[in-house]
């Protein structure tokens, strides 16, 4: 029998998430239009700011009458204000600009749409699924000026919750655009470090590189993860935010290959979007994981039991798992013997 003094479900939750790739939609065009950049310039009104952008005072009232509503935008009187977020994150020229990271996952928005049909494929999945194998320079350098700014603020996340001190080489395990070995770099002097991606992303890599003057002490090197040999003797490994990509069986051949290059006493972090061990949240590693059926690869929400469990298989010691970012990524730690 039911609570009487229980609240009685209603329609309102669902409606709010069958509806949310309006406010997903209303975000983007913020970004495209440069709505937040032009904000920031100050005293704008609702009819400045639409003839600013060079939209109709129609469509500028109704974006601006949205992204007030979902709290993007402040009214202070008849003038416009950014929320503090966007301020620091959505405005073009500032340091934290972070609107391409923002647009990057629109490319995959139609598909999202065709999600039960892709759920319903039968056909194998790929590890090396089509979106990767077939990554183009081109495409490289799109993806990574989108991950770059994010990608920096993860790298100096990493050297402040990791002592690198006294560390010789690190190595970054499908590393990207090597924010996290250029922040690494920046701070210690006498460390090295190996980018280690697609051919196609090494080369983007080794821009992002030569930007920070470190490419006498940051190598980029081609290599597939799945199928190339890690170099030898390294002190550190890094692996991160590749969690979802890959299957159980990938994974767990990739943290082997790893502990196998480490040097005795080297460490292995592995940052990823990680559900907790009763597989109940968070939200967001499911729906990276999701996001795999539209590529059809192997990839999938691993738990932070899985990964624990790849470091035991391969061998680490001293094995735990932290927050990173909390409710979005998780850090897991393992010590080769030696």
């Amino acid at each position: 029998m039911s609570d009487p003094k229980q609240a009685r479900p209603t329609t309102v939750r669902l409606q709010r998430m069958v509806r949310a790739y309006r406010e997903s939609a209303a975000l983007m065009a913020g970004v495209e239009l440069g709505l937040f950049t032009k904000v920031a310039e100050g005293g704008h009104t609702e009819a400045s700011l639409s003839d600013a952008l060079g939209i109709t005072r129609l469509h500028g009232e109704r974006i601006i009458v949205a992204c007030v509503g979902l709290g993007l935008l402040e009214r202070d009187g008849d003038k416009l204000l950014n929320a503090p977020d966007v301020e620091r994150f959505l405005v073009e020229g500032e340091r934290g600009y972070a609107g391409e990271w923002m647009l990057f996952t629109k490319p995959d928005w139609n598909e999202w749409g065709r999600l039960t049909e892709h759920l319903r494929n039968e056909t194998p999945p790929r590890a090396d699924n089509v979106k990767v194998s077939e990554f183009t320079v081109d495409d490289a350098r799109k993806y990574h000026n989108a991950t770059y700014s994010i990608g920096r603020g993860a790298g100096r996340l990493f050297e402040r919750q990791v002592d690198l001190t006294g560390k010789k080489h690190l190595i970054d395990i499908g590393g990207g655009s090597g924010a996290y070995c250029i922040e690494a770099c920046k701070v210690h002097p006498d460390l090295r470090a190996s980018v280690l991606d697609l051919a196609s992303v090494a080369g983007v890599a080794k821009e992002f590189i030569a930007e920070q003057g470190l490419s006498d002490r940051i190598e980029a090197l081609a290599c597939d993860f799945n199928n190339d040999p890690f170099p030898q003797g390294a002190d550190v490994a890094v692996m991160a935010s590749n969690l979802p990509m890959y299957g159980r069986e990938e994974f767990r051949a990739v943290v082997k290959k790893a502990y196998d290059a480490l040097a005795p006493g080297g460490e292995m972090h592995l940052v990823g979007e990680a559900l907790n061990a009763e597989r109940t949240a968070p939200a967001d590693a499911g729906l990276w994981g999701l996001s795999e059926a539209i590529v059809n690869g192997t990839g999938l929400s691993h738990s932070v039991a899985d990964v624990e469990g790849y470091f035991r298989a391969a061998g680490f010691e001293g094995i735990s798992t932290e927050p990173f970012v909390e409710g979005v990524l998780t850090r897991t730690y393992g010590r080769k013997p030696g």
